[in-house]
């Protein structure tokens, strides 16, 4: 109680000290989170390596973990020659219309100033008012200011370049003990249980034993669901927009399937970035991709994808994806949703064993 209140006193402090301790552990943290995102594909791939040839099990593990890194290596090498090339097109079609915009716009301002030539001498004494008023040498010098303290700050030891080392090296570190964690996930799953039975009472470590092996399962159907939407869906849209004579199917698909990782949001996102695009060729084209994407998103993917794959009703995902969005970001939304249904399955499983002590009908 003591050692709670002196807790509460200085809690600046407490807070500080966990700050740090979060930090010195963060490559660990990182690395069992990326272990875990690539023992999901890592699994499947290890399945069906030398499934019946004793001589190839101690390959299977080493093997199944270097596919699984040119596979993710792979995708996002052909995300990215995809996705560069389409942006330099897109910056380039809209390089090109910008004379056309210019014309459209004097040509729109002319049209303005003809409406308002009364309005316009009571307009130019007012500019002219506010050009004595502003300090233009004033403006520039702290703009001066400003733009050294960002270019000395990119230079020093402490500022960009140090974070950004720190960064590297901190996912090399996590990259590298995930890799440990893979290759002997079952040695130190069966560490992990005789610490729990030996630090807790029988029924207490099998009851925890049964929550971690339920998140387990969650999580992993969870990020299984999230791929396969995204794959799916950026497969049909490149398949539709072929068909209906769209540009950019390539690159609107790609865009599509990486956002379609982010749960609810990050599809819609995609879509608002294909529809800009296709707009800036076609805006009519634009309009029919939006009512495309309702179609395909909204009727055939999630609800019988990702819905499924957690076993949480679609108003339980909306208020995960929130209040994770809310806490912590994108990061939150991936983490919040397998969260509630694992809170969901446990309450849930709660109430029925309640109920059944009460001999209530359910």
């Amino acid at each position: 109680g003591v050692a709670f209140y002196c807790a509460l006193q200085r809690l600046d402090a407490v807070l500080a000290a966990l700050g740090w301790l979060l930090g010195i552990l963060a490559p660990f943290l990182l690395g069992g989170a990326l272990a875990f995102i690539l023992n999901v594909p890592m699994r499947a791939i290890e399945r069906h390596l030398f499934p019946r040839n004793r001589k190839g099990a101690k390959l299977r593990r080493p093997l199944a973990l270097v596919l699984t890194l040119v596979a993710v290596i792979g995708v996002l090498a052909l995300a990215g020659l995809v996705i560069g090339p389409g942006i330099a097109d897109a910056v380039m079609s809209i390089i090109r219309e910008i004379p056309a915009a210019f014309q459209r716009l004097e040509h729109q301002l002319t049209a303005l100033a003809e409406n308002l030539q009364d309005l316009w001498p009571l307009l130019e004494e007012q500019l002219m008012k506010l050009q004595e008023e502003i300090q233009w040498q004033e403006l520039s010098a702290k703009a001066l200011e400003i733009a050294k303290a960002i270019g000395a700050g990119i230079v020093s030891s402490g500022g960009f370049i140090g974070g950004v080392v720190s960064g590297v090296s901190t996912f090399v570190i996590s990259l590298i003990f995930s890799f440990y964690v893979l290759l002997q996930k079952e040695k130190l799953g069966r560490q992990g249980r005789q610490v729990i039975y030996g630090l807790l009472p029988l029924r207490q470590a099998d009851r925890t034993l049964d929550v971690l092996r339920l998140s387990g399962r969650t999580f992993s159907s969870f990020l299984s669901g999230q791929c396969l939407e995204a794959c799916i869906l950026g497969t049909l849209f490149v398949a539709a927009m072929t068909i209906f004579r769209m540009p950019y199917a390539l690159l609107v698909g790609v865009l599509i399937a990486l956002t379609a990782l982010i749960p609810i949001v990050g599809a819609f996102i995609g879509c608002a970035v294909g529809a800009l695009l296709i707009a800036i060729d076609d805006p009519w084209k634009a309009l029919w991709f939006i009512v495309l994407f309702q179609q395909i998103e909204g009727n055939l993917i999630y609800p019988h994808v990702v819905g499924s794959s957690v076993g949480l009703p679609s108003i339980w995902v909306l208020a995960a994806v929130t209040l994770g969005g809310k806490l912590m970001g994108i990061t939150g939304m991936l983490f919040f949703i397998p969260l509630c249904s694992v809170i969901y399955a446990l309450f849930r499983s709660y109430v029925k064993n309640r109920l059944v002590s009460k001999a209530v009908p359910p």
